[in-house]
């Protein structure tokens, strides 16, 4: 007998900013990550053209949907805006990922299956068992890296190894939790003030192994003030933690 289980609704939240090299093949491999599976890209008006290819693909291809942005730019508000919008869209699962094809959406499946077995957060994770980083990154930014998520590990006080991994995919019942109007920073701490309001709200989290790749186009939007926020926002959240204001 044939189940007549509908198969959950899932999309995966992109955020982008001059990544009209990536753009085409980023889809075409997302889409074909799962029957079904919908992509939305929110672009920060990039100047290279990165709206207008995902605007050509989006009239082709009804799975693929574009938001475009052009005040409040930044990861962070471009984040919370994609994440609210499939929120608000009723999706089952929501997935984010990097736009620099970093993230392999191979494993969408893997995170898929940890959140479908109870985990409000599964997180594709460089640093848990089995997981790699396969980027010339250079001693710093490796030591920035494995330093900057044990830190944001001791001070969120939570068990996850990689705390600043972006791939991630959320159930709706997580983001629903998610208290959006005191998400607060503009770069990559969005990161881990999300974690860190999921893990106090006692969603069940998992790690799923990814292996981490350089982005082979484009250049990366790492800087120094961006490692600088995601440092005092940390400090700031395990200050507050330890206060009980968290």
């Amino acid at each position: 007998m044939e189940s007549t289980q509908e198969a959950p609704r899932v999309i995966v939240v992109i955020p982008t900013y001059n990544e009209a090299d990536n753009v085409r093949a980023l889809a075409e491999r997302v889409l074909g990550a799962l029957p079904g599976i919908e992509l939305l890209i929110v672009d920060d008006d990039s100047p290279d053209g990165t709206g207008r290819i995902g605007d050509e693909i989006a009239a082709a291809e009804p799975r693929f949907h574009i938001l475009h942005r052009t005040e409040n730019r930044g990861y962070a508000p471009s984040s919370r805006e994609g994440l609210a919008w499939a929120r608000d869209h009723a999706y089952d699962y929501v997935f984010t990922m990097d736009g620099d094809l970093s993230h392999d959406p191979a494993r969408i499946p893997a995170l898929l299956d940890a959140a479908t077995r109870g985990h409000g957060l599964a997180i594709g994770s460089r640093y848990t068992e089995g997981g790699r980083v396969e980027a010339d990154w250079g001693p710093v930014r490796r030591a920035v890296s494995e330093l900057g998520s044990r830190y944001a590990r001791a001070m969120i006080g939570t068990d996850v190894h990689d705390c600043t991994s972006g791939y991630r995919c959320y159930s709706s019942e997580a983001l629903h939790k998610l208290r959006f109007e005191e998400l607060r920073s503009d770069g990559y701490a969005f990161l881990i003030e999300v974690l860190a309001q999921l893990s106090a709200a006692g969603v069940c989290i998992a790690e799923v192994p990814i292996t981490y790749i350089d982005r082979q186009h484009g250049a990366s939007k790492i800087s120094q003030r961006i490692v600088l926020e995601a440092l005092a926002e940390t400090t700031g959240i395990g200050v507050r933690r330890l206060l009980g204001r968290g």
